[in-house]
C-alpha cells in the first residue's frame, strides 16, 4: 500500500497566493443566535512543535474577529495547544496553518483521538489509501495540502488573548465566552474556483455524531493493541462523546477491570472522559439500553461504584464548578447478573414533589420533580425514598417524558446534565477502607442547573424564513426538513 505523502512545486491550493487577506469577505457561518460572531467551523489546523518533535493537525473552532484575526480555540488536552505552550513558554509565535478543504480523510484524521504524537498525516493516508499530496515549496513555513481549497498561513503570538465565544457547539447548549490565544492570517493560498467548507453543530444528531461514529468505527480494530486488556471501547455521541463511554475489558483476575479504567481514563483524548461503564462479558456497546440493562444486573454499587473528584473536564462540559475542572465517574458490572432487574414501576406513594415516573429500561427509571433552583435537595430526598427500593438507577430529570421517550433522549438529557462528584445520590453511602460505598438506588441529578448554558434554539424568524423557502432549495421534494431545535431527539 501506498502511504505517506509526496511532494511537488506546485497544486491547485497554490493557483492563487495573496497576502491581501479580507477574511470578512468570506462566506463564514454565524449558526445560533446568541454566537459571539462568524465561525470557521471546518478548520484543519497544523501545527509542528518547535524543537521539531513532530506535526498536530486538529479541528480547533476559529471565531472571526477581523479581517485579518481569528480566535484560535485550543482546548485542554489539545496536540496543537501543546506545541503552542512550548512555543509560548519561550516568548516566541506559533507558526499556523488552516486548511479549509482538501481530502476527507484529512477531517477524521485531525479528530481521531490519536496518542499524542502519533502523525495525523499518516493516519490521513492510511484512511484515503494514497500518499497525501503535498506542496513543498509553498508561501510559509509548512507544506501545503496539495488540493485543500485554501490554506490560511500565518502565526499565534504568545501571551496575546481575546475573549472568544459564545458559540452553540456539538453538545446541544453554548459554550460561553473565554480568553483563547488569537490567529493572525498573513498569506492566503487557494484555488481559482475555491469551494468554502462548512458544517453545522447543535443538538444530536449533526453531521459531526455520523463522522465521529465512523471514525469509531475505522479505529477500534486499534484499541486492542494500545490497551491490550480493553476488548471494546464505544463513546456515545449522543453526549459529545467525552461524557460517556463504555467498554468490555478482560478480567483474568479479581478487580483487572480497574485497571482498564484506568488505562482508559489516562489515554490522550480519552482522559477527557467523565463517565466510564465497564463490563467483562460480551454485549453490542452501540445499544445503550442492552448496556445499561447488562451491567444494572451485574453491579454492586457499594463496591463497584467510583467517583473522582478534582479532576480536569472537557472544556465544553459546564456541569464542573469551573470551566475545564469537575470529576469523573467508574461504573463496573462484572460477572454473572447477581439480580432480576424489575421491569414495572408500583409503589403504594411516592416522594412528594415528584410529577411523574417514567420506566427507561429494566432497572432505570426516569422521574420528574421541582426545578434545581426551587428544591435543590430534593435529589437526595428521593435516593432515600423506599418507593424506588429495587431499582438500582433512577435519573431525576426536568423533562421525563423527553428524557424516557428514546435512548437518544435519554444520553442527551441526562449525561449533558450531571456531574459525579455534584449530582450523584445514594439510599444511602458510608466510608469503607476510604472508598464511598453507595447503597443502591443511585440517583442521578440530570436537572438542568441555573449555572448551565441555555440549550441551542434557532432564531425564529431565520427558522421561518427556511421553512417557506425549502422547497427553493430542494426543489426535487427529496431531502426532508428538519428541526434544528429538535435534532435527532424524540420531541
Amino acid at each position: 500500500m501506498k502511504i505517506g505523502s509526496s511532494r511537488r512545486g506546485s497544486g491547485p491550493v497554490t493557483e492563487v497566493v495573496t497576502s491581501d487577506v479580507r477574511l470578512d469577505r468570506l462566506p463564514v457561518l454565524t449558526t445560533w443566535p446568541e454566537d459571539g460572531g462568524p465561525f470557521v467551523t471546518l478548520p484543519l489546523v497544523y501545527t509542528e512543535h518547535p524543537d521539531g518533535k513532530g506535526h498536530n493537525l486538529g479541528m480547533y473552532r476559529l471565531q472571526v474577529h477581523g479581517a485579518r484575526t481569528t480566535g484560535m480555540h485550543w482546548q485542554i488536552g489539545k496536540g496543537g495547544g501543546f506545541h503552542y505552550a512550548v512555543a509560548e513558554s519561550r516568548g516566541q509565535a506559533l507558526p499556523v496553518t488552516v486548511f479549509l478543504g482538501g481530502p476527507p480523510a484529512l477531517i477524521l484524521a485531525a479528530i481521531a483521538p490519536l496518542p499524542e504524537n502519533v502523525p495525523e498525516l499518516m493516519l490521513a493516508s492510511l484512511i484515503a489509501g494514497e500518499r497525501l499530496k503535498l506542496v513543498a515549496t509553498g508561501p510559509g513555513p509548512h507544506p501545503l495540502v496539495a488540493s485543500a481549497e485554501f490554506a490560511l498561513i500565518g502565526k499565534v503570538p504568545p501571551r496575546v488573548r481575546r475573549p472568544e465565544g459564545p458559540f452553540g457547539d456539538h453538545y446541544g447548549y453554548y459554550s460561553l465566552q473565554h480568553d483563547y490565544p488569537v490567529f493572525e492570517v498573513e498569506t492566503i493560498a487557494r484555488r481559482k474556483d475555491a469551494i468554502y467548507p462548512a458544517t453545522v453543530v447543535g443538538k444530536p444528531r449533526q453531521e459531526d455524531f455520523f463522522i465521529g461514529d465512523l471514525l469509531q468505527e475505522l479505529l477500534s480494530p486499534l484499541f486492542p493493541m494500545v490497551m491490550p486488556a480493553v476488548e471494546q471501547l464505544w463513546s456515545y455521541g449522543e453526549t459529545g462523546y467525552h461524557s460517556l463511554a463504555a467498554a468490555v475489558v478482560k478480567q483474568r483476575y479479581k478487580r483487572e477491570a480497574m485497571a482498564s479504567a484506568f488505562r482508559i481514563l489516562g489515554e490522550g483524548q480519552l482522559s477527557l472522559t467523565k463517565f466510564l461503564l465497564v463490563t467483562d462479558r460480551a454485549v453490542d456497546l452501540k445499544d445503550f439500553r442492552a448496556v445499561l440493562t447488562h451491567v444494572l444486573e451485574r453491579t454492586h454499587p457499594e463496591t463497584d461504584l467510583y467517583v473522582f473528584s478534582n479532576l480536569s473536564m472537557d472544556t465544553l462540559d459546564y456541569t464542573g464548578p469551573v470551566v475545564n475542572e469537575g470529576s469523573k465517574g467508574v461504573w463496573l458490572g462484572l460477572g454473572d447478573p447477581v439480580r432480576e432487574l424489575p421491569r414495572a414501576f408500583t409503589a403504594p406513594e411516592i416522594p412528594f414533589g415528584v410529577t411523574d415516573v417514567h420506566v427507561f429500561s429494566p432497572g432505570c427509571l426516569v422521574v420528574g420533580g421541582p426545578a434545581y433552583a426551587d428544591d435543590p435537595g430534593a435529589a437526595a430526598r428521593f435516593a432515600a425514598h423506599p418507593a424506588f427500593t429495587g431499582w438500582p438507577l433512577v435519573v431525576l430529570t426536568d423533562e421525563p417524558r423527553r428524557a424516557a421517550a428514546s435512548p437518544i433522549n435519554f444520553l442527551w438529557t441526562t449525561f449533558t446534565r450531571f456531574e459525579p462528584a455534584a449530582d450523584l445520590h445514594a439510599a444511602a453511602t458510608g466510608l469503607v477502607r476510604h472508598h464511598v460505598s453507595y447503597t443502591p438506588p443511585i440517583l442521578i441529578d440530570a436537572r438542568m442547573k441555573p449555572w448551565y448554558p441555555k440549550e441551542l434554539f434557532a432564531d425564529e424568524a431565520t427558522a421561518a424564513t427556511v421553512t417557506r423557502r425549502w422547497k427553493e432549495y430542494f426543489p426535487g421534494g427529496r431531502v426532508e426538513m428538519g428541526d434544528s431545535g429538535v435534532g435527532h431527539l424524540t420531541p
